[in-house]
């Protein structure tokens, strides 16, 4: 009796997980999520700030008519279950966050079902539409268990400079933070 391989996995990345997946993809290829946006919607209690100074860090929100770029990572054959059990812990930390299967456009003409990790709108942790000041002036100083909050910010305004993603508020956000720790 043979072995089969599992089933094809996408893993849909538009933040820290694009510039740390945390496995290595057999195929990495920029794609399109549309009726998403990332945004800084999210407070962070674990990663980027704690329960008494909160961070916020990025989260996928529905948004009609938006459009959402980033990487679509492709799960290895090999260890499937354990990445995806490992990516599960790492993206559902709280009920913040919810799973879902969502069409990407892949860059090279494919179109795929990805997983997309999506912020619940429910969550005491949601802060959608904070104004960009706000949004600096929180993410210039919250420091949390994997760091400051800054750097997530650069890291990933630079990651998706490095990809030729463009996203304006995210530009203007980290130049705002920058200015403000100047």
């Amino acid at each position: 009796m043979g072995m089969t391989a599992p089933p094809e996995t996408w893993v849909f990345a538009y933040g820290s997980l694009m510039w740390n997946p945390g496995f290595d993809a057999p195929e990495a290829v920029l794609a399109r999520l549309d009726d998403y946006a990332r945004s800084f919607c999210m407070w962070s209690i674990h990663h980027r700030g704690t329960e008494e100074d909160p961070g916020l860090v990025l989260a996928l929100d529905t948004e009609a008519g938006a459009s959402c770029w980033g990487m679509a990572f492709r799960l290895p054959d090999d260890g499937h279950d354990a990445v995806l059990a490992e990516l599960r812990e790492r993206e559902l930390i709280s009920s913040a966050y919810y799973e879902a299967r969502v069409p990407l456009a892949l860059d090279d003409g494919r179109q795929v079902e990805a997983l997309a990790y999506i912020v619940a709108r429910d969550h005491v942790q949601y802060c959608g539409g904070l104004p960009m000041e706000r949004q600096a002036q929180v993410i210039a100083h919250a420091v949390g268990g994997r760091g400051p909050n800054m750097e997530y910010l650069f890291n990933t305004a630079a990651h998706l400079t490095e990809l030729g993603i463009e996203d304006a508020d995210l530009t203007a956000l980290a130049q705002r933070v920058r200015e403000l720790n100047a």
